[in-house]
């Protein structure tokens, strides 16, 4: 008999017919034997389509799916339920020690501030070497007063073909900028793959770990997270930030990522991170080529089915040059926000962007569209 599918294989792909007694979408994704023998399961009500050997798609009835499902593994039915529950649900709000962030009410908008000299589209811009900490404090100040939520410091850049930066050298960059804006009050996020950095920035006071990493890069990092009890970003990414564009390849995008987060939130359990203190990023531009983007973002209501926060970083990204043609990183605004409004249309609830006051305009109009229409009086 074939081992029972993972539960982290399980996907809704799409349930917006769902609560009016409609078909779902869902989608297994297994070793090939497995897939063979839920197929001998399935009743004749069930469509079902195999894009590729490993990946089984059924539309039907939940209740259907759901009786099929749990005669393959009772795990599958669990997370059937728990994922059209939380499908185009908000998730709860996030917990930090500094405050706060009201992912479960509206959009949270992410001010970034790289104090790198070599940040794909601002590098150098808040951190000239002479004069650190005051310009990365003066450009954190203007984006607080722009309307974002919670600063993302990050002292060593992850744009595609980077070198990595030395622990030494990254606490020199952020930690003063992370110690004096949590001293005002900030909500701070420090984005960074390294253990000694993390731990010594929540010494200073940030409150949350942006790691696009999701742990691979340094095993004690998640060890941090956990013994800190702070929100932690799991982002996929394939390769490192000096490897990811080389060549990167799916079968089906949008599949193999679900299923890497769904396996990366198992993993930060079994590390003792609480996944009420995780959210969700599929990792826009890291490792993945233009249409790999494109399909993440339009299946991005999938990711809500976790029912964490979803965060997604498109700002100023290379993919969005090569839509409109822009080469300067600065005049992706447009696309930038374009972006930003269907985040809001999907359910995404964090958006890590470098222009904030835009941002924050265009998602609250976004919201505005979205939100249900209130009951007649």
């Amino acid at each position: 008999m074939s081992a029972p599918v993972s539960p982290a294989s399980l996907r809704v792909c799409d349930a917006s017919a769902w609560p009016l007694g409609g078909p779902v979408v869902v989608e297994v994704a297994a070793d090939a034997a497995t897939v063979e023998r839920l197929l001998t399961l399935l009743p004749v009500e069930v469509a079902r389509s195999r894009p590729h050997p490993g990946l089984l798609r059924l539309t039907a009835a939940a209740s259907s799916l759901r009786v099929a499902l749990a005669v393959a593994d009772p795990r599958l039915a669990d997370h059937l339920d728990a994922r059209l529950a939380s499908w185009g649900q908000p998730p709860p709000d996030l917990l930090t020690p500094a405050g706060v962030l009201p992912t479960g009410s509206r959009m949270v908008v992410m001010g970034i501030c790289n104090v790198t000299p070599d940040s794909f589209s601002d590098g150098g811009v808040a951190y000239l070497p002479a004069e650190h900490p005051r310009p990365a404090l003066a450009a954190a100040s203007d984006l607080l007063e722009a309307g974002a939520d919670v600063i993302d410091v990050g002292g060593e850049s992850t744009r595609p073909g980077a070198e990595p930066v030395e622990a030494e050298e990254e606490l020199h960059r952020v930690l003063p900028v992370v110690s004096e804006l949590a001293a005002s009050g900030a909500i701070v996020s420090i984005d960074t793959t390294k253990a000694v950095v993390a731990r010594a920035a929540l010494e200073a006071g940030a409150a949350l770990v942006n790691d696009v990493s999701a742990g691979a890069l340094d095993g004690a990092l998640l060890d941090t997270v956990a013994a800190a009890e702070v929100p932690y970003v799991l982002m996929h990414m394939q390769g490192t930030p000096r490897t990811m564009q080389r060549d990167p390849r799916y079968l089906d995008v949008v599949a193999e990522v679900h299923r890497e987060l769904d396996t990366g939130l198992d993993r930060l359990a079994e590390r003792g991170i609480d996944p009420e203190r995780v959210v969700l990023d599929p990792g826009i531009g890291f490792g993945k080529r233009l249409e790999h983007n494109l399909a993440l973002l339009r299946e991005l209501a999938t990711f809500t089915g976790f029912g964490r926060p979803v965060l997604v970083g498109a700002s100023r990204k290379g993919f969005l040059g090569m839509l409109t043609g822009a080469t300067d990183p600065t005049d992706r605004l447009e696309a930038s926000l374009a972006v930003a409004a269907l985040a809001v249309a999907a359910g995404a609830r964090i958006l890590r962007v470098h222009d904030v006051a835009e941002t924050v305009r265009a998602v609250r109009v976004a919201e505005a569209i979205s939100r249900p229409p209130a009951p007649p009086s």
